[in-house]
């Protein structure tokens, strides 16, 4: 019984990329206390895979948290599996705004402590005392009450091509490190409506719980995230609000809301919106480039990624590690070498 998919990664990038299957793009989560996060996690495993399913997901005692594609003749019998599962009941799947059925090429299940790491010990206040959900309409009202500071509880690196007008965005790289930085943000604004977004709704379901616990009385958070406020708005012919692309961790790296380009090329300043990886290997850093920069340094992120890819093989694997060791990797797009950040 295999329980893990051992194909090499590029055999399998190869396979979907040439795939002409059409298959959608969606994610789902639920905060529901799971007795044996590794049984499930297997069965799981095992059931996704039979329906073709490709993807992202975390099981933990506090719940599940997924990011999947689905061959779009599969989609209804996953629905159909979900509604009857034990744990899944229930869940709203988030289909993609902006989807090419090529965001994932492999199944991933994996148990960990927790479905998003947050640093938060969750015993010492009550995790389903959330705050109140919100649609688009509602949401657009809120934000147009002077009483009210809207919060994007996302990393830097995702607020920056794209986020909703008038919100702060905090300069963290991970949840775990925007938590205290929004709590010290919002010390003049305890008795406004907090209002908190995110991109499908899970960091909110943890946020608004954990500003509640700390004292803040009005907290609010956006119903489904970004992904599912782009469909209402569109579906309900109402104004929208948010500005940009919205920053997804599959091999799209984003999906566009609107056109407006808010950022800019980490290396020559041009208008941008697009986020990759840098193609050498030890370095892997994510940032944004444009085409002609993407074009000049095939893309690269700097012009020592550049050199290192054109050594002989055998030299790549010998400076690896000490290329490694040299980058500064550690924040996303705000690296040192990096010009604009």
């Amino acid at each position: 019984m295999l329980l893990h998919n051992r194909t090499d990664r590029r055999i399998l990038k190869q396979q979907i990329a040439q795939s002409s299957e059409p298959r959608l793009t969606l994610s789902f989560y639920k905060y529901i206390y799971i007795t044996d996060p590794q049984a499930f996690r297997d069965k799981l495993y095992l059931d996704l895979s039979a329906l073709q399913v490709l993807g992202r997901i975390y099981v933990a005692h506090e719940g599940i948290n997924a990011q999947i594609s689905v061959p779009q003749a599969q989609f209804e019998i996953l629905q159909s599996y979900v509604n009857a599962s034990l744990y899944l009941s229930g869940i709203r799947l988030n289909l993609a705004v902006d989807d090419n059925g090529k965001s994932f090429y492999k199944l991933k299940v994996k148990v960990r402590p927790k479905i998003v790491a947050d640093g938060l010990e969750d015993h010492v206040f009550d995790v389903t005392n959330k705050g109140v959900h919100v649609d688009a309409e509602a949401f657009n009202q809120l934000a147009s009450d002077p009483d009210t500071v809207i919060v994007d509880m996302r990393n830097h690196y995702e607020s920056e091509v794209g986020h909703f007008e008038n919100a702060i965005l905090p300069d963290a790289d991970t949840f775990r490190e925007a938590l205290p930085m929004v709590e010290e943000l919002l010390k003049s604004h305890k008795d406004k409506n907090i209002v908190m977004y995110c991109t499908g709704g899970i960091r909110c379901e943890k946020a608004s719980a954990y500003f509640k616990h700390k004292g803040f009385p009005k907290v609010y958070q956006l119903e489904g995230g970004i992904i599912q406020y782009s469909r209402e708005i569109q579906a309900k012919n109402l104004p929208n609000k948010f500005k940009g692309k919205n920053f997804v961790f599959d091999e799209r790296l984003g999906e566009r809301i609107t056109n407006e380009i808010i950022s800019h090329c980490h290396q020559c300043g041009k208008s941008a919106d697009t986020h990759t990886n840098c193609k050498n290997e030890a370095c892997h850093i994510l940032f944004i480039q444009c085409d002609t920069c993407a074009k000049k340094f095939e893309g690269c992120c700097s012009q020592d990624c550049y050199d290192f890819l054109k050594l002989p093989e055998e030299e790549q694997k010998t400076q690896k590690k000490k290329f490694k060791v040299v980058r500064n990797v550690f924040r996303k797009g705000r690296a040192e070498h990096l010009k604009l950040k």
